[in-house]
């Protein structure tokens, strides 16, 4: 199973989202736009696992996670990976926070402890709004950056769970399985 961790954002979160976005669509119609039901931030990537593995990996999530509480997820600003001159992924950005840092990290912890590899990237937290094709010219990026600073969404949603879901890859895009959902203690 291919699998990762996220926190999935409630029905009126992901629409809020979508629809302040929504006119990034018309400078750059030829990316990849997530459709709003699939909006989450993703804490780990696992990977390919065996089935055998997924109540291991639920318990050690479980353990992890039920150690914090009141973590905020303060969501605003877009931006692109790398950047938006040579942009591969539009996102909308989290800001920093201690809390949710330390969550991202009795995670990782947990998953090195279960045998996986330690990510060596920092963790960067944000929303992929959408993924960039090869081959997309520098008029539609710049025109995309100009529509990403005309974007004034800002909220702040709390985090009550830690999701594992599974995603298998198809032609028209992954799809998304919960498999489990880990409370943080103050919503067990």
């Amino acid at each position: 199973m291919r699998l990762f961790l996220a926190i999935n954002l409630s029905a009126p979160a992901r629409a809020a989202i979508d629809s302040s976005v929504a006119a990034l669509h018309a400078p750059a119609p030829a990316l990849r736009w997530i459709p709003p039901e699939k909006l989450h931030l993703t804490v780990r990537f696992i990977g390919e696992r065996p089935v055998e593995q997924v109540p291991a990996i639920r318990a050690a999530i479980d353990a992890a996670v039920a150690r914090h509480n009141d973590v905020p997820l303060a969501i605003r600003g877009i931006g692109a990976f790398p950047n938006f001159r040579r942009a591969r992924v539009v996102w909308i950005g989290v800001a920093p926070d201690p809390r949710l840092e330390m969550l991202h990290h009795d995670i990782e912890s947990a998953c090195v402890a279960l045998g996986m590899e330690h990510e060596g990237r920092p963790f960067r937290p944000h929303i992929t709004l959408a993924r960039v094709p090869p081959g997309i010219d520098e008029t539609t990026l710049r025109a995309l950056a100009r529509a990403a600073r005309a974007v004034r969404y800002s909220d702040v949603i709390d985090v009550t769970s830690v999701d594992l879901m599974s995603s298998e890859l198809s032609p028209e895009g992954p799809h998304y399985r919960l498999l489990h959902s880990s409370p943080l203690s103050a919503a067990a």
